[in-house]
């Protein structure tokens, strides 16, 4: 019940077999120049040779990625306070230490994270999704540790030396079995207004005897916070634009309408879990834009509009086949 109340911690001290669990950390440095994603997880499939740790490294800097591979042995975690370790490599919500030096890649340093904004939760209603964190067979599951936060500290990253303070920093996980059979994600947090932040994710979620179109989008605005969800039974409507696409989402009194632009040879091809394995794909890019607009319809009245740059977009399984054949 632990980990249910509090998702952000380790889910698979008792999983052996078809499990998978990792943590997204976007960092964006204070000029929007440099951003990468780093992702430590573990990876259970069904036999012994395929059980193994990892770190994912996006390099949106020079457009490179790297899936850093090592043994499961290499993987320690502690819940009480939250802490998980990869090789010599140490996370926690609160900050990161690096030292990678693999298959011609090498990455060090260390970086605070300060300031940072969670996304309210309940005991009847945890973490970012809620009431479904009390199934036990969902195929995947997520959650948004943090939304919104500031970086201190550098890293260096092959040649270059980077210093991140000043920047932002956006932590996520999942875990489960598989990824769903197909997903958007977009991800937020250098707009003009540095206290300003979006998250939203899109999947068709297996559920019992068939699927579900599931959604959860969290916008923080100065100190105040919206939410868009299926459980809080907000209606959602996706046009596709080629690579990219208008989103428009309304609950009550409030219309937000998100617009994603970006470049095709800006994306990368990660790796992602089916069945525990790290042998799916989904396409990722960490310099797009996103046009949010937010409005009360009752009021006739705009609450916000800005273009957020350095913008986090993902694409995985069949996505724009999905959408359109709704």
């Amino acid at each position: 019940m632990k980990e249910i109340f509090n998702p952000n911690l380790y889910h698979g001290a008792h999983k052996r077999k078809n499990f998978f669990e990792g943590w997204y950390y976007k960092i964006v440095d204070k000029k929007g120049n440099y951003k990468i994603a780093i992702i430590p997880g573990v990876s259970y499939g069904n036999n012994d040779n395929e059980h193994h740790c990892f770190i994912q490294i996006v390099n949106g800097i020079d457009l490179k990625y790297n899936y850093l591979s090592y043994g499961i042995d290499n993987f320690k975690y502690n819940n009480n306070p939250f802490r998980i370790c990869v090789n010599s490599n140490i996370f926690t919500l609160d900050g990161i230490n690096l030292s990678i030096s693999q298959n011609n890649f090498y990455i060090k340093g260390n970086l605070v994270f300060k300031n940072t904004v969670k996304w309210p939760d309940s005991m009847i209603n945890p973490g970012s999704m809620g009431l479904y964190n009390y199934l036990k067979f969902m195929e995947c599951y997520s959650q948004v540790c943090v939304l919104n936060g500031s970086v201190v500290g550098c890293l260096a990253i092959n040649e270059k030396n980077i210093d991140f303070t000043g920047g932002k920093i956006y932590i996520e996980k999942n875990w489960g079995k598989s990824f769903p059979k197909s997903w958007l994600w977009i991800q937020c947090n250098s707009f003009k207004n540095r206290k300003t932040s979006l998250t939203c994710s899109l999947g068709t979620i297996p559920f019992l005897i068939k699927s579900f179109t599931g959604f959860l989008i969290g916008i923080t605005i100065e100190d105040k916070f919206y939410s868009f969800t299926t459980m809080n039974h907000s209606k959602i409507y996706i046009q596709i634009l080629v690579d990219d696409i208008i989103l428009t989402v309304t609950k009550k009194n409030l219309k937000l309408t998100l617009k994603t632009h970006t470049n095709a040879d800006d994306f990368l091809i990660l790796k992602s879990p089916t069945k525990g394995c790290m042998t799916s794909s989904v396409k990722e890019n960490l310099n797009g834009q996103v046009y949010m607009l937010l409005e009360d319809t009752k009021l006739n009245k705009i609450i916000f509009e800005d273009i957020g740059t350095s913008t986090g977009i993902e694409y995985g399984g069949d996505f724009f086949n999905s959408i359109n054949k709704k």
